[in-house]
């Protein structure tokens, strides 16, 4: 596939796969805001500023969901102390991931939540009603400009429709009903243009699942996307909501499309199909947004500048086996004979009215494969409605597919119809990660809604050309791809003249000997060995002995309680375990600095008082001079100093003080430093429940 990389920065002396996170505050207060940075601006709380990517801001979404994980989050909550909702209006129940399991353990679980959201007037919707994420769309919580977090990786979704939906973690619910806020820092933000008029027969899925394949390398890890370009204003809104949903499995944190006149007709078409007195999609609340479409500024910038030409999507594209990372054109697998077991059509991300439609009219008159399960669940019940109204359920039911209730069941791997040992399977989900839906030794592969059904009756991966004599895939071409990556020499560094302020308690400086961990990847399995995960009584003298164990056994000699880790990017991926975070405090440590970090471990760290900083150029600097080494952890001799109120890093060599590097970082303001003071997130929430 055509890879181009490329600069239009005069002053740029070097480009860099990762774009350094931030930039000088004196360049920065200048500058125009994207549309990420105008909405967080919108939501940050006692912000004096204009707020850009790497600030650590203060933020009051419009509305927080959780789901199946609410009653754990519930547990969070009264263990904090708190005896009321701090906004019962902001916060939104849906029971939406194992609804099948009609176990007593289970049917408890929900009966508490129902009990817990009565208790307090939370909006509650139970098992059946649908999917969270679609549900916060039908019913408007999720909306154009506003800002609407979840308790789940897909949150991303509400992008489709203009609302910057982002991932928190339970701690950060739990402060979210105790306070009505939470902390953010705000990613880099990569401006991906779609050019060029889609080809028929080529949906959403396949340009999300084209961009995950091509840009594979970790792009856009850990950062906001915002769509724009020509090719975006023919996109029906639900390829929007596709493409924003697995931007989660690009590795971004966001996927922002723009407000046009597409969203606004699909909204006035909402009308028509929500009460008269719906108090959130309603007459006010459109012409709202006819009226307010803002739209990033001209100097605003971005982190990375991706392009692909929609026009030369030729073919379908197909995600897999188990991996997203992996795209290969429909035609190269029809040709394979690829055999399936089972198909999917489920989820947020590819089960609305118009997918259901788009299925129905492949399989209309036809049989699904007598060797071949295919399930459906709409992503609500209103969809499942609407489809039976329009013969399309109906359709596919007598095409031979297995209905399921509306929620999540297969895609997470729960409930009836998951893979087998040796089986293969095709979805319209948006993850194929090894075991994810089922067995860890069948295959996944990702695909439209349209190849779904075609590959039901096909009895193999195959397109609905097939299905008719003489039908071919139409062969591929490759897709046209740019990017562009602004850096700049982090050696030369722009003072400014404002300083951060420091609270009571908060140390002015960091200082501590790099310790190399040098491995991209290092998961949260490897950084606290996952056999201690649900023993509860580990102490912190154990948790530190046993930290790093799985990564490297002399970690726990080598490292002091005084040395900083230095690491390469993705650190702390892999599962949310907090006891990640809190077992290299246990070691006595205060500070990792990585090329990235996973976001899950990135906001357990902050939440639990460890404190992250990313600056891919050490990283880089130090496998200049131990590439070849064999040693995992490596005693570097190099001295990191962060001076908080400058928010710069220095390094230097020990043995003789060369400066190594000075690098500007982003702010660490006294929102945050509270948080660390008062030892994390739960500290400080109880520091506001005693105040009030």
């Amino acid at each position: 596939m055509l890879f181009q990389l490329r600069s239009n920065i005069s002053h740029i002396k070097h480009a860099n796969q990762y774009q350094l996170r931030f930039l000088s505050s004196s360049i920065r207060c200048l500058q125009g805001q994207n549309l990420t940075e105008k909405i967080v601006q919108k939501y940050a709380v006692n912000s004096t500023k204009s707020v850009h990517s790497g600030d650590y801001v203060t933020i009051k979404p419009q509305y927080c969901m959780s789901h199946d994980n609410t009653w754990p989050i519930a547990t969070k909550f009264l263990n904090l102390g708190a005896k009321k909702v701090k906004n019962n209006k902001q916060i939104v129940f849906t029971l939406d991931h194992d609804v099948q399991n009609k176990s007593d353990k289970n049917l408890t679980k929900y009966k508490n939540i129902e009990a817990f959201s009565k208790e307090f007037g939370i909006d509650f919707y139970p098992a059946g009603r649908g999917i969270g994420h679609q549900i916060m769309i039908e019913e408007g919580y999720a909306f154009p400009l506003n800002l609407t977090v979840a308790s789940d990786s897909h949150s991303n979704t509400y992008g489709g429709i203009g609302s910057l939906g982002t991932p928190i973690v339970r701690t950060d619910a739990a402060s979210i009903w105790s306070t009505g806020q939470t902390w953010w820092q705000i990613p880099p933000v990569a401006r991906v243009e779609l050019i060029g008029k889609l080809p028929k027969g080529i949906t959403g899925k396949d340009i999300i699942i084209s961009l995950c394949g091509i840009f594979n390398k970790d792009e856009v890890l850990n950062h906001a996307i915002e769509f724009v370009g020509e090719g975006v204003k023919d996109l029906p809104i639900d390829y929007r909501l596709t493409i924003a949903n697995m931007t989660t499995e690009w590795g971004a944190l966001s996927g922002l499309f723009p407000i046009d006149q597409t969203l606004i007709n699909w909204y006035e078409d909402r009308l028509t199909k929500v009460d008269a007195n719906h108090a959130r999609i309603n007459p006010d609340s459109i012409n709202e947004i006819k009226q307010n479409q803002i739209q990033s500024d001209n100097d605003a910038k971005y982190a990375k500048y991706l392009t692909i030409d929609l026009s030369t999507l030729s073919t379908p594209y197909i995600s897999g086996p188990n991996s997203v990372k992996i795209s290969t054109p429909l035609s190269e697998l029809s040709a394979q004979e690829i055999k399936i077991n089972k198909a999917y059509l489920v989820s947020c991300t590819n089960s609305r009215l118009s997918d259901i439609e788009a299925a129905a009219s492949i399989l209309k008159g036809k049989k699904v494969n007598p060797d071949v399960e295919f399930y459906v669940a709409a992503a609500s019940s209103q969809v499942q409605k609407e489809a039976e109204l329009s013969g399309a359920w109906q359709t596919i039911l007598d095409a031979g597919a297995k209905p399921l209730p509306s929620g999540c069941g297969p895609c997470i791997g729960l409930g009836i119809g998951l893979l087998e040992d040796g089986e293969v399977g095709i979805s319209a989900t948006n993850r194929n990660f090894k075991g994810r839906m089922g067995s860890k030794d069948a295959l996944a592969y990702l695909a439209s809604p349209e190849v779904v059904a075609a590959s039901a009756i096909l009895g193999k991966i195959g397109g609905p050309e097939e299905l008719y004599e003489g039908g071919k895939v139409t062969p591929a071409v490759e897709p046209k791809v740019e990017t562009i990556i602004p850096t700049y020499d982090d050696s030369v560094v722009v003072e400014s003249g404002a300083k951060v302020d420091i609270i009571d308690g908060f140390p002015s400086s960091i200082t501590g000997e790099l310790i190399l961990c040098n491995a991209d990847n290092i998961n949260t399995d490897g950084i606290y060995p996952g056999k201690y995960t649900y023993q509860d009584d580990v102490p912190p003298e154990t948790m530190a002995e046993v930290c790093m164990e799985n990564y490297d056994p002399e970690f726990r000699t080598k490292a002091q309680s005084s040395d900083i880790i230095i690491s390469g990017f993705n650190f702390g991926t892999g599962s949310s375990r907090e006891q990640a975070a809190t077992a290299i405090l246990a070691k006595g440590m205060k500070l990792v600095v990585a090329g990235s970090f996973g976001n899950i471990f990135f906001r357990n760290s902050t939440n639990n008082a460890l404190l992250t900083l990313e600056i891919p150029s050490l990283i880089n600097k130090l496998r200049e001079i131990y590439n070849d080494s064999k040693e995992l952890t490596i005693r570097t001799g190099w001295e990191l100093n962060w001076d908080i109120p400058s928010a710069m890093v220095t390094v230097k060599d020990k043995s003789n003080g060369e400066v190594i590097l000075t690098h500007k970082v982003g702010e660490l303001g006294t929102n945050l430093q509270d948080i660390i003071v008062k030892g994390g997130l739960e500290g400080w929430v109880k520091s506001e429940l005693a105040k009030a």
